[in-house]
């Protein structure tokens, strides 16, 4: 199964967190690691590209950090450019059919504020459901998404362990 693993991280430098799984993935066999920000600093999307990356992957990962209850904006341009209607949808868009989806995500908050009476109000699946939605829309299965909470307090022997948890997650999920 070929993987690939779409990051979205406007400053991946700077991340501990994000820097150490695309790191960690890019040794595994068979995942491609696809940096969005440093492929398109500009914001231009080679839209036919993407497409063919997608096309010749059988799963798709997003990988980002949870910026604003959603992703960086870079993967929401992303979305409405290359997931366009006869390609990823319509009647005859059913280029995704099939594939699976899977989120991996970081988020700078603990664990306890994303769930109902939490700081957030709301849990991580419900907050995610707009990419269900898009997986549904495309013809994909949405697995079962990788969450990594605290990041900001997080040690480099915890995100070191993060990194392998994410590989076998997205593996064998």
């Amino acid at each position: 199964m070929k993987t690939l693993v779409i990051v979205a991280h406007p400053r991946i430098d700077e991340s501990r967190v994000n820097r150490a799984w695309v790191e960690r993935l890019k040794k595994q066999p068979n995942v491609t690691v696809h940096e969005l920000y440093k492929n398109y600093p500009n914001g231009n999307i080679n839209i036919e590209r993407e497409q063919r990356l997608l096309i010749e992957h059988d799963r798709i990962v997003f990988q980002f950090p949870f910026y604003w209850y959603s992703s960086p904006s870079l993967l929401k341009e992303w979305q409405d450019v290359v997931l366009s209607y006869g390609f990823a949808y319509g009647s005859e868009g059913n280029k995704l059919h099939g594939k699976d989806f899977v989120i991996a995500v970081s988020t700078g908050g603990p664990e306890g504020a994303y769930r109902a009476g939490g700081y957030n109000h709301y849990t991580m699946s419900e907050l995610l459901r707009p990419f269900q939605a898009m997986a549904n829309l495309t013809g994909m299965r949405y697995l079962p998404s990788f969450h990594l909470h605290g990041a900001r307090t997080l040690t480099n022997e915890q995100i070191a362990e993060s990194a392998e948890k994410l590989i076998e997650h997205i593996t064998t999920v």
